[in-house]
């Protein structure tokens, strides 16, 4: 595969579940974990073990149950959350511990009262000791887009001459934007003395909603690993979404010279394993995992779709794990999208005919927002009774008749080729394309 590998570092287990009303616990918190080992993320942080017996129990029995993926856990720069860690770690195959220290004035100031000559310090200390007990440390310079840039390169480079093998830097409430993240990564790589033997991180919140947008601005300046969060869940607006930065980096190679170990066809299960077991719901139009990310209204839209999917989507469902895409039938819809579902009812009517189910069908829409099957069999049967039924047994083969007739390679609609999963049968035209002729004007389809 071309270009560079991007490591996912998934904290859903984590700081996703610092969200108010998604704390989970050690079974719900197992079980998600081997889920995410499913879908291929490298590194999960399985908890803060100094929190509570509960996370330390959690990242104990990820480290057991999980093998194959990196379990950190989360330790403030203090010796007791560095041996409590290390602890907590002692069955993972392949473990590391996140240290963290704020850099900012603000949160030297006013949260942890020492100076910046102390800061430097305990970072370097805490950093020091945790090589002692791990092979694999990650260091994070909380509020580090908040912390002024000199002093911020001074202790980067005072941990990685302690030992620090990954460098994480967080957008920690989400104030920076994404030139100016791209640039302090940027800086990063070129100005800290041994920056070369570590791997450089991105944590990014979504508080201005520019996490993904920051995620990818990090990528594109040297980070190599990137901190996200299943459906986005974390403090207060939430992480970086996972799926969101996999798919852009897939689907916009063309731009983005790089690729993750994710098996995206997992995405969509995840989601729906987590919202679950947090019982916290994904907005509909969540990218990429909401129930609309694949839904389509729109009269216009649909007549897209059942032409050619590329009109309308830049991705297939099926590559997200969705198991397809669908056209609902509400007052935005269209005659061709409403002929396609009269026909895969067992009812076909001409022009004129359609016309009138159309007419009636809007009346119906304006009143009860989405039209259900049930809904348009009764409108069918009162305007036209049976004398419009296709013979039971012609649906299903005119149907696959139609889909075999519309395999044909689609045109070239994106920059570096049609991806993959658009194959030509994902793109085929469906039954009710078949009755619209090519010249005809396409605002009558909709």
């Amino acid at each position: 595969m071309e270009g560079q590998r991007i490591t996912v570092f998934d904290t859903t287990l984590r700081d996703g579940e610092q969200s108010p009303g998604c704390s989970m616990n050690v079974h719900e918190k197992v079980r998600l974990g081997r889920q995410l080992d499913r879908l291929g993320v490298d590194v999960i942080e399985a908890g803060f073990p100094i929190a509570s017996d509960g996370d330390f129990a959690a990242v104990q029995a990820i480290a057991a149950a999980v093998p194959r993926p990196i379990i950190a856990g989360l330790a403030r720069a203090s010796r007791h959350d560095i041996e409590r860690a290390a602890k907590a770690l002692e069955f993972a195959i392949r473990p590391r511990i996140h240290v963290f220290l704020a850099t900012s004035d603000i949160h030297l100031q006013h949260k942890l009262r020492i100076s910046r000559q102390q800061c430097l310090e305990q970072a370097a200390n805490s950093v020091r000791l945790a090589r002692t007990l791990c092979d694999d440390v990650e260091f994070s310079p909380e509020d580090a887009t908040r912390t002024d840039p000199e002093f911020l390169f001074q202790v980067l480079a005072a941990v990685i001459e302690a030992g620090a093998t990954t460098l994480n830097i967080p957008d920690t409430v989400g104030y920076t934007v994404p030139a100016e993240f791209g640039d302090l990564i940027r800086n990063i790589r070129e100005r800290v003395p041994g920056i070369e033997k570590t791997t450089i991180s991105a944590h990014c919140h979504n508080d201005l909603g520019l996490a993904v947008a920051n995620s990818l601005a990090a990528i594109a300046n040297g980070a190599r690993q990137v901190e996200c969060t299943i459906n986005g869940i974390g403090e207060r607006a939430g992480n970086a979404s996972l799926e969101e930065i996999v798919m852009a980096l897939r689907v916009r190679a063309d731009k983005y010279a790089y690729y993750t170990a994710i098996a995206t066809e997992q995405l969509y299960p995840t989601s729906q394993m987590l919202e679950e077991i947090t019982e916290i719901p994904v907005q509909p139009n969540k990218a990429i995992i909401g129930r609309n990310a694949f839904a389509h209204e729109a009269g216009i839209h649909q007549d897209g779709m059942l032409k050619n999917r590329l009109t309308y989507e830049i991705m297939t469902p099926q590559s997200v794990g969705v198991p397809d895409s669908k056209l609902v039938l509400g007052k935005h819809s269209g005659r061709h999208a409403l002929s396609l579902r009269c026909e895969q009812l067992g009812y076909r009517f001409e022009r004129r005919d359609l016309d009138e189910v159309y007419r009636r069908f809007v009346v119906l829409a304006d009143e009860i927002k989405h039209v259900h099957d049930h809904h348009l069999l009764e409108l069918i049967r009162e305007a036209y009774g049976e004398t419009h039924r296709i013979p039971p047994g012609r649906v299903a083969a005119e149907l696959a008749e139609a889909v075999a007739a519309g395999a044909e390679e689609p045109r070239r609609m994106f920059p570096g080729g049609v991806p993959a999963e658009f194959s030509a049968v994902n793109l085929s035209s469906g039954a009710a394309a078949e009755h619209h002729s090519e010249q005809e004007d396409y605002l009558w389809g909709v």
